[in-house]
């Protein structure tokens, strides 16, 4: 290039492009089983609504909304920020494939649920949603709540494993120093929407 060539640039010409996020906004199922331990998809959804760049719909199984208002009188079912389906409502978008939904996360997930879904039973909505999660290949993580476990949870437990999903059990961690309830259940929860994909300020080892 010759010495004489200069690079003009004017202010006018130059453009502040606003900063981007390297964590894309996405479409989740939540889906609350009927185990013990609806204090877990609390915490989730308190941080979905915290995280407020997604969006979250959510269904519920008969027991679950039974559990919910025995352990979260506090947090009462109709003051979930989010679209909310009953469990017969086919008429869901992520009831179909079509919908093209990111991911799923089951929390907590019941040793009944976790069977019908390892064996394709998909007789209500939520065991319709994970088996969509399923076949279209996206994200479905598994909040499994049950204790002690026997052969068929365990066998349960490869067999939807093998077909893609994950289960992350509901065992919180220490190490944080959790200062309460709700911050030792969302060392679960946590763990469980950044498999789905989502990005959260947890706690993270070394840091």
């Amino acid at each position: 290039m010759a010495d004489n060539v200069r690079l003009e640039i004017s202010m006018s010409n130059l453009r502040i492009l606003p900063a981007v996020s390297p964590f894309l906004s996405m479409k989740l199922v939540i889906g609350v089983g009927g185990a013990s331990g609806s204090i877990y998809a609390a915490a989730l959804l308190r941080t979905l609504q915290r995280i407020g760049e997604h969006t979250v719909d959510v269904v519920f199984s008969e027991n679950a909304l039974t559990n919910w208002q025995l352990e979260n009188p506090a947090y009462p079912v109709d003051s979930i920020p989010f679209r909310r389906y009953g469990n017969r409502d086919f008429s869901a978008g992520f009831a179909s494939g079509s919908a093209r939904y990111d991911g799923m996360i089951v929390c907590p997930c019941s040793a009944g649920l976790l069977g019908r879904i390892a064996n394709g039973v998909s007789d209500d909505l939520m065991t319709r949603a994970a088996d969509v999660m399923l076949k279209e290949r996206r994200k479905l993580v598994l909040v499994f709540r049950e204790t002690p476990l026997s052969l068929i949870h365990i066998e349960n437990m490869k067999r939807v494993t093998r077909a893609g999903a994950i289960v992350c059990p509901a065992i919180p961690s220490f190490y944080s120093h959790p200062p309460d309830l709700e911050a030792l259940a969302s060392t679960v929860t946590d763990r469980a929407l950044e498999l789905c994909g989502v990005h959260t300020d947890s706690f993270r080892w070394g840091s």
